[in-house]
């Protein structure tokens, strides 16, 4: 147990359930398109080529608006179905603004750490973020939300933690820890910059990285007992 001051929060899987966001926006926009019919079919060709993509991003070599028509674009030259990716991708962002489900224990564990500074760093898009938070029991919490559209850097880089520390003026690294489900943008981003890491491996992953984590916890509640 150690006592951190501020604390960095990654939102996908982490503080909002993403997989239920994303599964509950890809209906109501298949079902605007009336493709529900084969929407299973598409859901694991979207799950395959969206891995590779993000991956991409994380590694520099995409952006994020490159991604959000990309993944589609491709899913949709893969199946043979002529529709214009990037307008479906925005259609695919305002449903996805709409989902607000939490992961279990997200809201008691934010109530409890209330005294100290709280802040997030995501990789995502603004408005599908901000919408997310501003409707759900979260709003109003955190002392700035970082989003990795609106700096133009995302995690794993440095400049994005740069950001943060400049936003929330921050000296001291040893007070600060990153709180995140990613091994490879989360706890990577946190290394590289020299803060300590929490890895929030509740779908029990395996480690098969270098990556070492300060702590891991499976349980978001677990995190109350790492910070003093």
């Amino acid at each position: 147990m150690k006592n951190y001051d501020i604390i960095f929060f990654d939102i996908d899987d982490t503080l909002y359930d993403f997989t239920k966001s994303e599964q509950e926006a890809f209906n109501k926009v298949f079902n605007k398109y009336d493709l529900l019919n084969s929407l299973k079919l598409y859901e694991k060709s979207y799950q395959e080529i969206s891995k590779v993509l993000w991956r991409d991003l994380e590694g520099g070599k995409m952006s994020l608006i490159e991604l959000g028509s990309e993944r589609f674009r491709r899913l949709f030259l893969e199946h043979e179905l002529e529709i214009d990716a990037a307008v479906f991708n925005q259609d695919y962002l305002g449903f996805l603004g709409e989902q607000t489900h939490l992961v279990q224990g997200a809201e008691k564990v934010i109530n409890s750490l209330s005294h100290k500074r709280l802040a997030i760093i995501t990789n995502g898009y603004t408005d599908v973020q901000t919408s997310r938070i501003n409707n759900s029991p979260l709003k109003d919490i955190f002392e700035h939300v970082i989003i990795s559209e609106s700096t133009g850097f995302q995690k794993p880089q440095m400049e994005i933690f740069d950001y943060a520390f400049n936003k929330l003026n921050i000296k001291d690294k040893s007070n600060v820890l990153m709180v995140g489900d990613s091994l490879t943008s989360d706890i990577q981003g946190g290394m590289n910059y020299g803060i300590d890491t929490c890895w929030f491996n509740h779908k029990y992953k395996e480690n098969n990285t270098s990556l070492k984590p300060t702590y891991e916890i499976n349980k978001l509640e677990s995190l109350l007992e790492v910070i003093k």
